[in-house]
C-alpha cells in the first residue's frame, strides 16, 4: 500500500467520522428540541387544566403567582391579533437556526451556540403550536412584584437563548472569522 493510499483510506474514514458525527448533530438538536417543546406543552396544558377561569396560584406572594391569560400577541402580548405574520416569521426562524446547526463546525468552541440555537427553536416551536392550534398562546408565570407580562415556558427558552447570544457575541466570539461558517459563499 503507498504514502498516497493510505492518505486517501485516512481522509475516508475521517469523512465518514465527519458524517456521522454531523447526523448525530442533527438528531440531538431534533431531539432535545423536540423534548423542550414537549417540557413546554406539558406545562401549559398543566396549567390551563389547573389555572383557568380560577384565581392566581401563589407561589409566593406579591412576588410569583400563577395565572392563566390567553395571549393574542407576540412577547408579552406585543403585536395582538398579527397571528398570520407570527407563522411566517416563526417559520423562517426555524428554517434559519436549522441552517446554523448544519453549518456549525463540530468543535467544542460552538457547543455554547448549538445550546442556544435548541433553545430557541424549542421556545419558538412552543409558542407556535399554540398558535396553530389555540389562535393564542397560554401564558401562565406571573412576576406579580414587578408587574411583568405574563408569560410561559417557551417565553423563558427564548430569553435565555438571547441573553445567552448577546453574552456570546460580547465576551466570547470576538473574531468576524467565529461566524465565518454562516457565510454563504464556499
Amino acid at each position: 500500500m503507498s504514502d498516497t493510499d493510505i492518505i486517501n483510506t485516512a481522509q475516508q474514514d475521517i469523512n465518514g467520522i465527519s458524517k456521522k458525527r454531523r447526523i448525530l448533530s442533527l438528531v440531538l438538536y431534533i431531539v432535545i428540541t423536540a423534548v423542550l417543546t414537549q417540557i413546554d406543552q406539558i406545562t401549559k396544558y398543566i396549567a390551563e387544566q389547573r389555572l383557568y377561569n380560577k384565581p392566581d396560584f401563589v407561589i409566593i406572594k406579591d412576588v410569583l403567582h400563577l395565572t392563566y391569560l390567553r395571549n393574542n400577541g407576540s412577547a408579552f402580548g406585543m403585536f395582538s391579533g398579527k397571528i398570520n405574520a407570527f407563522l411566517v416569521l416563526t417559520v423562517i426562524m426555524i428554517c434559519l437556526i436549522t441552517y446554523v446547526v448544519l453549518k456549525m463546525p463540530l468543535i467544542i468552541k460552538y457547543i455554547p451556540v448549538y445550546i442556544t440555537c435548541i433553545l430557541l427553536a424549542a421556545g419558538a416551536i412552543g409558542n407556535f403550536i399554540d398558535r396553530v392550534r389555540f389562535g393564542y398562546v397560554r401564558d401562565f408565570i406571573y412576576f406579580k412584584i414587578i408587574n411583568f407580562p405574563v408569560f410561559n415556558v417557551a417565553d423563558c427558552y427564548v430569553t435565555v437563548s438571547v441573553i445567552i447570544f448577546i453574552i456570546l457575541i460580547l465576551f466570547v466570539y470576538k473574531n468576524e472569522d467565529d461566524f465565518a461558517f454562516l457565510s454563504l459563499k464556499k
